[in-house]
């Protein structure tokens, strides 16, 4: 038997408790592994709260790191002794579990397992929406809305190496100095001050080409204002809630401005593009161009403190539970 952190219902942070539940052994293309780190993100909240429907008992998370304990038949990618991390897999908050092999991925020297399960939702994510979604060029200038949490400081650390300049937003001083200390040339405390505002300034009213916002609801408005004419505006999160329902016109009306919503999924379906992208995150780590930083642990038993944290905006950079 494996602990896991369930919920039977969706809602609070309360609906998440400690269970027992059954493991077994893995069967074809697939491996058993023990977890040593795993990674707390928002898209576990909108599960557990219903922003995102489930079929519930659930087992929560969608990312971890550990090493592999048993192999199912025709597995020869991996071999027992293996550390691994993977995202992308809903059920991550146990001690151990069953998992698709294909969906692993080998664990450079100089990653390690916290940073791993720190990074792989978080960094992945990053690397679609500079290089994929909007690729970012040297010398461009964009908005990147929460820049101190943990998709936010691996972002301003990655584009300051492409040799782009970050305008990074935060909720408070703390928050905005954590980000300016990562690579953002120039921050905002939307809290005190007026975000449209200061980009405009900023960019000598032309606007930013690209905004990438994880807020959602209250920053929508301001974020279409920040872009110049034929801009893209790449929502990805929901922190404040989801966007409600957008009248197309505006979107002529400000510009031409393109809107889009990608998601991590799509990005690494294929096992070629897992790859591809982990690759290229685990060298910019071991280069030191991106500097992954655990800020908060949690036992799995505290998931619930964990998610209460996290939504309440107290953590930042990356939160991972320790089984």
């Amino acid at each position: 038997m494996a602990k896991a952190v369930r919920f039977h219902k969706q809602g609070g942070p309360e609906v998440l408790q400690l269970d027992e539940v059954p493991v077994g052994e893995p069967g074809a293309g697939q491996v058993r592994i023990r977890h040593t780190a795993i990674g707390v993100n928002f898209l576990d909240t909108y599960q557990r709260s219903g922003l995102y429907p489930m079929q519930v008992p659930q087992v929560a998370g969608n990312e971890g790191a550990g090493v592999v304990e048993a192999l199912g038949s025709g597995v020869t990618d991996l071999k027992v002794g293996d550390r691994v991390a993977y995202t992308g897999l809903v059920g991550a908050y146990c001690d151990q579990r069953v998992v698709p092999a294909e969906r692993m991925v080998k664990l450079p020297q100089g990653v390690s397992d916290e940073q791993a399960a720190s990074m792989m939702l978080k960094g992945l994510t990053v690397h679609y929406l500079i290089f994929t979604t909007y690729k970012v060029q040297k010398g461009e200038t964009v908005l990147w809305h929460a820049a101190a949490g943990g998709v936010g400081l691996i972002a301003c650390q990655w584009l300051k190496a492409l040799g782009a300049s970050v305008i990074g937003t935060a909720g408070s001083d703390e928050k905005c100095a954590l980000a300016k200390a990562h690579g953002a040339e120039h921050v905002i405390n939307y809290s005190r001050e007026n975000f449209v505002e200061r980009v405009k300034s900023i960019t000598g009213g032309k606007g930013v080409p690209v905004v990438y916002d994880a807020v959602g609801k209250s920053t929508w408005e301001g974020s279409l204002d920040c872009l110049r004419p034929r801009g893209m505006m790449v929502s990805f999160g929901n922190a404040s809630g989801a966007v409600p329902p957008v009248n197309l016109g505006v979107l002529s009306a400000k510009g031409s401005l393109y809107v889009t919503r990608p998601t991590l999924v799509t990005h690494i379906a294929s096992r070629a593009d897992l790859l591809e992208r982990s690759k290229a995150l685990f060298e910019a780590v071991t280069s030191g161009k991106v500097r992954i930083e655990t800020t908060k642990r949690y036992k799995l038993a505290e998931a619930q403190a964990a998610h209460r944290d996290l939504e309440g905006r107290k953590t930042t950079g990356s939160v991972v539970l320790v089984p």
